[in-house]
């Protein structure tokens, strides 16, 4: 598992490659966590366009970073989820409570629009 990080405006954006399995989960969570502090940001946006598969680690993973994140009253979006990746974040949940968009810049821009950078 590989992530790459960029910023754009108030937003972190952490591109994944590979998978994300109880092998790596831990390893990315304290990636994230680490850029989250070091650039203190206002919104996070977890981009799993090349992410090939996510087990309930995955799952974990993310749902750690949307409390981390409404502990700063920060925002958390993901994007670019293949048809397999979406439909297990759905039946987890998770878009009952974080925001799907297809593009990371569909993602930055709505953050934008709603006035929720810092």
């Amino acid at each position: 598992m590989d992530i790459i990080f960029d910023v754009d405006k108030d937003t972190l954006i952490c591109e994944f490659f590979g998978e994300l399995d109880h092998n790596v989960s831990e390893y990315a969570r304290k990636k994230i966590d680490a850029a989250v502090d070091n650039y203190r940001i206002g919104n996070l946006v977890l981009d799993f366009s090349k992410v090939t598969f996510m087990d309930s680690s995955g799952i974990g993973m993310v749902l750690g970073r949307y409390r981390k994140m409404g502990e700063r009253s920060d925002r958390l979006a993901i994007t670019g989820c293949s048809k397999n990746i979406r439909n297990i974040l759905n039946m987890a949940g998770i878009f009952s409570i974080i925001d799907y968009y297809d593009t990371r810049k569909e993602a930055v821009a709505k953050f934008e629009r709603k006035g929720e950078y810092r």
